[in-house]
């Protein structure tokens, strides 16, 4: 069935996180290590949860980047973690997003965001991008103090806008915020941005649909009843 409200993942879904590469560049004199360091990230950020620990995202993130230095044994400096986490607030939208964004509401989705970011006193990095305007609210796991997948976080969306969560649909570029979506209830779109894809894996739930951008997502949406 036709979801009402698509939620929406913020890093790598809908910002571009490859304008980062510069800075690993640099720090490492490899931009791959871009990936490395998100991957870990992303792990350490599911272990503190697990554990029943939380620090902020961004906290969380210039950590990741000491110990990724000390396992290469690189030395940074200050002006290193600063650059990082500036541009970390203001990387750019993906070219298909404000497209695809725009014809999703012109289609009737109510659209929000759910992002392991912390929100501050200041413009979001979505809003840094031009892309809030599109959504009716952004939503942060700091609140629950918790980071994706934990189910909490999805019901708890699907609670304060007043829907089922069989009403809402997930949109991710990774496999693993949508299997938490999934298992509270949602449905979930998987976008394959360069570098993530399906895992294919018995008793896994796979993306109700996969799309290789915003644009083919609002064509595959338009096709369900």
């Amino acid at each position: 069935m036709k979801p009402a409200v698509l939620v929406f993942d913020v890093n790598e879904t809908l910002i571009d996180i490859e304008s980062l590469r510069p800075h690993f560049e640099r720090m490492f004199g490899d931009p791959q290590v871009l990936r490395e360091w998100f991957n870990q990230l992303v792990m350490y950020s599911m272990a503190i949860t697990l554990s029943g620990r939380y620090t902020d995202f961004f906290t969380l993130g210039q950590a990741a980047l000491r110990m990724t230095a000390d396992i290469r044994h690189v030395d940074l400096s200050e002006d290193d973690l600063t650059a990082l986490a500036d541009s970390m607030g203001c990387m750019p939208a993906h070219a298909d997003a404000a497209a695809g964004l725009q014809r999703l509401l012109a289609n009737g989705f109510r659209l929000v965001t759910l992002t392991n970011s912390p929100h501050r006193d200041e413009p979001t990095p979505l809003e840094r991008s031009g892309l809030g305007s599109y959504f009716e609210h952004q939503f942060s796991v700091d609140g629950q103090r918790a980071f994706k997948p934990a189910p909490s976080l999805y019901t708890g969306v699907a609670e304060y806008l007043g829907v089922a969560p069989s009403d809402c649909m997930m949109v991710a570029a990774h496999m693993w915020d949508t299997l938490g979506a999934q298992a509270a209830g949602f449905s979930g779109a998987l976008i394959t941005r360069p570098g993530n894809g399906v895992l294919r894996a018995p008793n896994v739930p796979q993306p109700t649909v996969v799309a290789s951008d915003l644009l083919q997502l609002n064509d595959i949406l338009e096709g369900l009843s």
